[in-house]
């Protein structure tokens, strides 16, 4: 599943897209979960409308929705992520593809040491992603069951692993684990609650706070009503 490809077009702006490179039996196997397809996220929006806030941002961008990635891509991935910027991001994980053929499961990483993946010029990241791989072969950390402890475990859990503080798992649980009620929180998002819910979420995020954060991460960085309205 790491290594599978779908392309997706949508002809002249209709709402109808079509799927390449892909059969009917991965589309349904595979695809539909990974897109999220059996969350009604109308109701999400609707439900998130009784806020202000979280309305204008919902009709501002109203197709976001999470992407339910494999656990070990998504954990791994954020720790690659951490203190860096995009372009160098990108360099890492495309050096980890080229080498290993596409994206590495955790099990073909198990022999591998910090100087072994020098290759990738992660720099420190690198040990990181060693102590990870080393803690879920030694069953410390069980990607599985991650999925259904209670979140406060599996947040702490996940910042046993080398590197990983609480914003590296709350990426790790919102889109590897799909922890909903997981909330990343960055310079963008501290905006966020300080400007418009200095006294926390509503009620109305309750169990969905992580996606609620996509559609308020979106539209305080882009929307220019948002800009308007902050301190």
């Amino acid at each position: 599943f790491l290594n599978k490809k779908l392309v997706i077009s949508c002809e002249n702006g209709a709402d109808v897209f079509k799927l390449h490179d892909t059969t009917e039996e991965d589309f349904l196997s595979l695809w539909a979960d990974y897109f999220d397809l059996s969350t009604d996220y109308s109701e999400l929006k609707r439900r998130f409308s009784e806020d202000e806030t979280l309305s204008k941002a919902c009709r501002y961008a109203s197709g976001i929705r999470i992407l339910r990635q494999d656990s070990w891509e998504a954990l791994s991935s954020f720790i690659i992520s951490q203190n860096n910027n995009i372009p160098r991001i990108k360099g890492i994980i495309g050096r980890l593809c080229e080498h290993c053929g596409g994206y590495p499961a955790w099990q073909e990483l198990t022999e591998e040491t910090e100087e072994s993946l020098a290759y990738l010029r992660a720099g420190f990241r690198a040990k990181y992603l060693v102590d990870a791989v080393q803690k879920i072969r030694s069953g410390t950390i069980d990607l599985e069951k991650i999925r259904s402890m209670d979140i406060e475990c599996a947040r702490k859990l996940l910042q046993t692993i080398k590197g990983v503080g609480p914003k590296v798992a709350e990426c790790a649980l919102l889109f590897g684990f799909y922890r909903t009620e997981a909330f990343p929180i960055d310079v963008w998002v501290k905006r966020v609650m300080a400007n418009w819910y200095p006294n926390g979420l509503p009620e109305c995020t309750k169990g969905y706070e992580g996606i609620a954060q996509q559609y308020l991460f979106h539209y305080i960085r882009t929307s220019e009503e948002a800009a308007a309205s902050l301190k």
